[in-house]
């Protein structure tokens, strides 16, 4: 994938202290582009749809909002809250679009037990999936990793 002026000021936004003080690709040194053709080999590969994941991961904020920091359980597989650690807005770096840094945490449980598997996004995480194929570098705090989301939402 090549380097479009608008992946290059995409890119320039992501770095770190520009929109936020951690960016958006944690130790990951590939480009926008490299990250974005690799994330979109693994998503084929763990056969996710981007619109259904974007689709439940936006379910799922729904429903961990309406529960204000409570967790819940969903079936025996999944426990979703949402967290207090972030307030306000942030805008994304596509400069596309401004959205809540409500964060929500899914934690993948076997037999209602925690497993340890986590992931963290709020609606930001969930407009760059879907209308970017942007999954975040790799140690991001918000990475949205292909084989994380398809143990947690398959």
């Amino acid at each position: 994938m090549k380097m479009t002026e608008e992946l290059k000021k995409a890119q320039a936004n992501m770095l770190p202290g520009v929109l936020t003080a951690e960016g958006f690709f944690g130790h990951d040194q590939r480009s926008l582009a490299d990250l974005i053709q690799h994330d979109e080999e693994l998503m084929q590969k763990e056969k996710l749809d981007w619109l259904l994941v974007a689709q439940k991961l936006k379910e799922l904020l729904v429903l961990a909002e309406d529960k204000q920091g409570e967790p819940v359980l969903v079936g025996n597989k999944l426990r979703v809250r949402s967290t207090d650690e972030t307030r306000g807005t942030i805008p994304s770096p596509w400069e596309d679009g401004i959205f809540h840094k409500m964060n929500v945490e899914l934690e993948l449980l076997e037999n209602g037990q925690p497993t340890g598997t986590k992931v963290l996004y709020n609606e930001l995480c969930i407009h760059l999936l879907e209308k970017h194929h942007f999954l975040q570098g790799q140690g991001s705090l918000f990475r949205l990793e292909p084989s994380v989301l398809a143990k947690i939402l398959n």
